[in-house]
């Protein structure tokens, strides 16, 4: 069952997207959707290193500069993320507020660097009906990137501050 916590990020998802955490959710993968051109919804996985929460309501995002995500998030200005592991169950409703902008040092990798604004939190949790079920693992992927990689230290230093075209 879930419920609105309204247009902001509880304080818990703020530092889980902190990223003073990092090295401890490297690996664990976070669904992203877009909608296409077609009205479709698109997936993509993200990592707990390409987002960044700067506060309560605006979250950074670097993906693929050319990636079919970044050009939704471009021409339609929506995305959900999703938050499906045991401690939490959350479906982050966001906002484009500018992007894709370059990420420099990227070595040729064409990234791009999103602002995002939080626009509703949906806490998902098992009702009384469903006898306790819960989520007994987060979606994982393997090898878990090194942060001395430059793509990582790209995607790190464009997360640094949150920045929109003047």
């Amino acid at each position: 069952m879930t419920r609105s916590l309204g247009p902001s990020l509880p304080p818990a998802l703020v530092e889980r997207f902190s990223q003073r955490d990092l090295a401890r959710r490297l690996g664990v993968a976070l669904p992203f959707v877009t909608v296409d051109r077609d009205g479709r919804p698109h997936p993509m996985l993200l990592s707990y290193l390409e987002l960044r929460a700067y506060d309560a309501g605006t979250l950074g995002l670097v993906i693929g500069a050319r990636s079919r995500s970044a050009t939704n998030l471009a021409e339609r200005r929506k995305g959900t993320l999703l938050v499906v592991e045991p401690d939490v169950s959350a479906y982050v409703k966001l906002a484009t507020v500018d992007g894709p902008l370059p990420v420099a040092a990227a070595d040729g990798l064409e990234l791009g660097y999103f602002l995002l604004a939080v626009e509703d939190v949906l806490e998902d949790a098992a009702a009384d009906w469903e006898g306790g079920m819960r989520i007994t693992g987060a979606m994982r992927y393997e090898p878990a990137p090194r942060l001395d990689e430059a793509w990582a230290s790209a995607t790190l230093a464009a997360l640094a501050a949150p920045r929109a075209r003047a």
